[in-house]
């Protein structure tokens, strides 16, 4: 468990529990809040007037601003269609910190390697889901024994060893 004491003097508790998530406890009681966008309909329109944009590339296109023209490259007509999702949240920032998003890492909560994958509200303050291994389901960058991830990770370090000594073999 560690603490955090924001510039206002209110305390936040963050607690590893069973599945390797974090639990963020604390006042809550003001908050911003974030979500994620939606481009479905922005990107559907995008691409029945005719645009050739894959669906990441519009994502970033939709709000590029050019300073010169004054007007967003693709016009407000699809910007004005990207919507919130709203029943998901992907930042949250108490009035005086943390501010914690989405893609974060935790390390400076003492949580090495963990990063935030989604929140979900608790009682007490929000559950921080983090990523997890895909074989074995821990977080942090820590693995079974006989996880896949650990096992490939172990042979690319051997590899890159061995590179390393026959390229300072070379050198002699």
């Amino acid at each position: 468990m560690t603490t955090y004491k924001n510039r206002y003097g209110d305390i936040f508790k963050f607690t590893k529990d069973e599945n390797n998530d974090i639990l963020w406890e604390g006042n809550f009681e003001y908050c911003r809040y974030g979500m994620p966008n939606d481009y479905t309909a922005a990107y559907n329109a995008y691409v029945n007037d005719g645009g050739k944009f894959s669906f990441n590339e519009f994502k970033d296109s939709v709000h590029e601003y050019d300073n010169d023209k004054k007007e967003y490259t693709l016009g407000l007509k699809y910007l004005s269609l990207v919507a919130s999702v709203k029943n998901k949240v992907d930042m949250v920032d108490p009035s005086g910190g943390p501010y914690i998003a989405v893609g974060m890492s935790l390390d400076s909560f003492g949580f090495k390697d963990y990063v935030v994958k989604d929140f979900e509200r608790i009682d007490t303050g929000y559950k921080i889901i983090t990523e997890k291994c895909a074989y074995c389901n821990l977080a942090g960058a820590i693995h079974k024994i006989g996880c896949e991830t650990r096992k490939v990770t172990i042979f690319y370090d051997q590899m890159e060893k061995e590179v390393h000594q026959n390229r300072s073999n070379l050198n002699k």
